[in-house]
């Protein structure tokens, strides 16, 4: 990829922009940062560079000039690729890609990505420390919030990159090509940017549009589009995994046991009553990541030595603390609502229930029709707080039992007043943080912070 000298424009400046602009530097290309919000301050986006000399930023609209003086463009993932300054930069000929597509094009290893609409951070995150314990160089990168661009300048050919991959990500990637690959499931989310079911599942299944029989595909057998796209369109080699079946050729569950199956013969990879990740929900991620790890060459007394030591990840069905006999916990990642409902399956007291931010155009009736006698309080807050109460109501839960509110604050004093020793209190949104908050990270530090400081023993 020769980039060196020209301007290649890097539209939103986080953590994707910033590493992608450092990986241009590193090409000796000319990086333009922009940012579509004119309160921005075009020096502070170039603060985070390590030679911001060397770049250029603008804030609100990009002059003609400029557009006319670019090589290529490289969008961060929250980026729409049908708003008016992406589509303008089309119809001015300037080749638009995001900076999964411009990491890969520039690193040298190899790659195994995870995508699905839950549980990628967990996969990810144990599929790296497998990687990390089994090979000298090895990076976990991606929508887990390490710049995969941000990581290639100090990599080698001997790297392996752990990719996280959204489906805004994989939207904008072209060549992009892991050697292993998995889609962990599919259920409705991001309907705001991808408005269709069809397009979303599209986007999730571009991770194979490369690969070929001589890669590796791990898919979830009990997922009804995902056994559909394995078993007919899938271009790469297929490896299954099952929570609920045998299956002769790949990896499933028996009683506690996960197995490892090879022309119907069996090994055992571990006993999941052993993990510190509990879940059937978890068992499918340690599956997943177990059979990638595989796929890349990696011993099976290795991956469970890891398997056995991994921590959950956190702000997923995180136990904060029991203050008061109430036990809080923090499940700020479960932004739609099939990561919410296996939130709420996993209380075994009576629950205060936090849901609502940020829409993304979910269906909430499946989340609530779960509930199955659990849920205490039903508190809303946020943009989304009257469609969750009137998704609610329709699916019978009590009016009565249903409170609103603006902002997390005002629904944590609720609980901390209402909850009885006893209950257990769960943040778990199915919705994103945005508005309130950044991100769900910092949606979940606050709430944990809230418990441990304000919460009387």
């Amino acid at each position: 990829m020769e980039l060196k000298g020209k301007n290649v424009l890097v539209f939103g400046a986080g953590k994707s922009g910033i590493g992608a602009a450092e990986l241009l530097l590193s090409l000796d290309a000319c990086p333009v940062l922009f940012d579509g919000n004119k309160n921005l301050d075009p020096l502070k986006m170039k603060e985070g560079l390590s030679c911001p000399e060397k770049a250029a930023a603008y804030t609100g609209t990009l002059p003609e000039e400029v557009i006319q003086s670019l090589a290529l463009a490289v969008l961060s993932p929250g980026i729409p690729t049908d708003c008016a300054d992406v589509l303008a930069l089309k119809r001015a000929g300037i080749p638009v890609i995001g900076e999964i597509e411009l990491a890969w094009r520039a690193q040298k290893g190899r790659v195994l990505g995870v995508t699905g609409t839950n549980g990628k951070t967990t996969t990810t995150s144990l599929l790296g420390a497998i990687m990390q314990d089994a090979c000298p160089e090895a990076y976990i990168v991606g929508n887990i919030g390490n710049s995969f661009a941000g990581a290639v300048p100090g990599s080698t050919e001997n790297a392996v990159f752990v990719a996280e991959l959204s489906s805004f990500q994989l939207e904008t990637c072209d060549t992009f090509h892991p050697a292993v690959s998995s889609i962990l499931n599919i259920t409705e989310d991001h309907m705001n940017r991808h408005h269709t079911m069809e397009e979303y599942i599209r986007c999730k299944e571009l991770i194979t549009k490369n690969q070929t029989k001589e890669d590796t595909c791990v898919l979830n057998y009990e997922d009804p589009v995902l056994r559909e796209f394995g078993e007919k369109v899938c271009p790469a080699g297929v490896f299954w995994f099952s929570s609920q079946r045998f299956i002769p050729d790949g990896i499933c569950m028996d009683g506690t046991k996960i197995l490892v199956t090879r022309g119907g013969r069996h090994e055992v990879l571990l006993d999941t009553e052993d993990l510190l990740l509990p879940g059937t929900h978890n068992h499918e991620n340690v599956m997943a990541a177990a059979a990638m790890a595989m796929a890349a060459g990696v011993s099976l007394p290795e991956i469970a030595a890891t398997c056995l030591r991994f921590k959950p990840v956190p702000h997923r069905i995180e136990y904060v603390a029991e203050k008061r006999g109430v036990v809080w916990y923090n499940d700020s990642k479960g932004t739609n609502p099939d990561a919410a409902i296996k939130g709420i399956l996993a209380m075994k007291r009576p629950t205060l229930l936090i849901g609502g931010g940020y829409d993304k155009g979910s269906d909430y009736r499946e989340w609530i029709n779960c509930f199955g006698g659990r849920v205490k309080w039903f508190v809303l807050e946020g943009k989304t707080r009257f469609a969750i109460r009137d998704a609610a109501l329709s699916c019978g839960f009590p009016e009565e039992k249903i409170v609103l509110f603006e902002t997390m604050r005002e629904s944590m004093d609720f609980c901390r007043d209402h909850a009885e020793a006893g209950d257990a209190v769960l943040l778990s949104p199915a919705c994103a943080s945005w508005g309130e908050f950044p991100n769900y990270e910092v949606r979940g530090d606050e709430f944990k912070k809230y418990v441990r400081e304000e919460i009387a023993e």
